[in-house]
This record gives C-alpha cells, structure tokens and sequence, in this order.
C-alpha cells in the first residue's frame, strides 16, 4: 500500500518521521547484490520487490548502492523545517526507488533538493555540517526503537497499533478494523 493509498482508503493523516534503520552503513553505502547475498534475496529479475511494485503499479528500479541514509534523513529535516517535507521526502523515495538514484552521494541530494526548491546555501550548510539535524534523527529512532519499531516503513496507527513493513492494502483494512473494534 501506498502513502497515497493510505490517505485516501482511511482518510489518513501521515507524518514521515525520520528513521535511521542502517546507522553503521558505511558512508558510501553497501551494493545492493552484496546486501541481498547476506539476506538470501534474490538479485536482478529474481527481486521479489520487483513483483510487489509491478502488482502496485509502480517502476521498480532501485541503484546498485543501498546508501546510509543518515545524511538524505538530516536534509529531510531541513526540508521539514523550510515547509518542503513531504516534496522532498516524495522527490528522494521515487528518486531511489524508480530513478536509480544513489541517495547517499551529495552531488545526486544537491539535484534532489534544487528540485523541490530547498535553497542551495542552506543544502550546502547541512551537507558540510555533520551534526546538522543529527539530534532529530537519532532522537526520532531512538523513540520509535522504544516503542518496538525495527523496519521501515512502519506505520503507528492510532498511536495504538503498529504495521511494520510494506504491507498490502488487507493488513491495513484490518489493522484499521481491529482499531475500531
């Protein structure tokens, strides 16, 4: 299910909050083949996200780097700060998902962030301060740690009921059900 799809079905509110759920990544990122090898997924055609977004109607076409997202999380914070969150958020995901994008390498953030509009002096200012924004993105995955979240996307419902994961329409039918009973 979609971001999207969440809004519409169950007149959702969604708030992105910032998740590092890779911290020791290391600053280049990891190729994706390697990350899959560790996990027993296949690789290339025998992606199984692959299915899942071609069934959801979405272009499946990740890069070849799984980045750390520690600095993409801080500038995301920025965003939030000058009112550009969710174009920014919206802009990275369907960059790494569909463009290819690495989303760890400055230069391709730097093109991201001048496509929402977030004003390059103030991306130049994140990128060359590492302790910018850090406090909010440890601070939010230290929380949502505390309260059992360990994957992304996960989604709080109610502030009662948490879906980990992506996870098809039905799981929030119910979990939505299971809310209202």
């Amino acid at each position: 299910m979609t971001a999207e799809q969440a809004r519409r079905e169950f007149d959702a509110d969604l708030t992105w909050l910032p998740f590092d759920l890779h911290p020791e990544y290391p600053p280049e990122g990891l190729p994706l083949a390697e990350l899959h090898r560790r996990h027993g997924i296949g690789v290339g055609d025998r992606d199984p996200l692959r299915d899942r977004f071609a069934a959801a109607g979405l272009v499946y076409d990740r890069p070849e780097i799984v980045p750390n997202t520690r600095l993409p999380l801080r500038l995301t914070e920025l965003a939030r700060e000058r009112g550009l969150h969710e174009p920014f958020h919206d802009r990275l995901m369907h960059a790494y998902w569909s463009e290819a994008t690495n989303i760890g390498d400055p230069d391709e953030l730097r093109r991201l962030a001048t496509d929402v509009g977030l004003a390059a002096g103030d991306v130049e200012g994140v990128l060359a301060d590492p302790a910018a924004y850090l406090d909010v993105v440890e601070g939010s995955t230290a929380q949502a740690q505390s309260i059992g979240i360990d994957a992304i996307p996960a989604f709080l419902l109610d502030r009662r009921l948490i879906v980990l994961g992506a996870q098809p329409l039905a799981v929030f039918r119910d979990a939505f059900a299971r809310l209202a009973a």
